[in-house]
């Protein structure tokens, strides 16, 4: 059965400290798949505010997820911190990719706990139709 397998870019333009919270945990006492999904939202929540953007105000579009990649690495436990390394990726006429890295430390090195990917199309939520990536966002994100 085919893996994913996501090639991490040699260079990310943000990252950010995330505790791992106890609602984090599920029954098999490590962090959940479902909750690294919520993680790498909020590290795309401070990865847009740091550039002045959030997902409902992008230069004058909004933001949809259109898809998802996580290819796990390590376990991650309450009371450990992850850093998480996140930057825009694979511009097109409509969207882009966000790729993460989502790393902690053991014995004093860092280790990759995993790597993701998520689409994101510009979106107009009034007309509900797909529109361009604003230029503005072209040059804050890909300069």
């Amino acid at each position: 059965m085919a893996r994913i397998k996501l090639l991490p870019p040699d260079n990310f333009s943000f990252h950010t400290k995330i505790p791992v919270r106890i609602t984090d945990v599920n029954y098999g006492g490590h962090v959940g798949n479902d909750a690294i999904l919520g993680l790498l939202h909020e590290v795309r929540m401070q990865f847009l505010q740091h550039y002045n953007f959030t997902e409902m105000e992008l230069g004058g579009s909004s933001l949809i997820m259109s898809d998802v990649a996580i290819e796990f690495k390590s376990e991650l436990f309450y009371g450990d911190s992850i850093m998480a390394y996140a930057t825009a990726t694979e511009l097109s006429r409509v969207g882009f990719d966000i790729f993460y890295r989502l790393t902690k430390t053991i014995d004093a090195k860092e280790v990759t706990v995993a790597l993701a990917k998520t689409g994101m199309i510009c979106f107009d939520y009034t007309s509900k139709k797909i529109m361009a990536v604003p230029e503005v966002v072209k040059k804050t994100l890909f300069a």
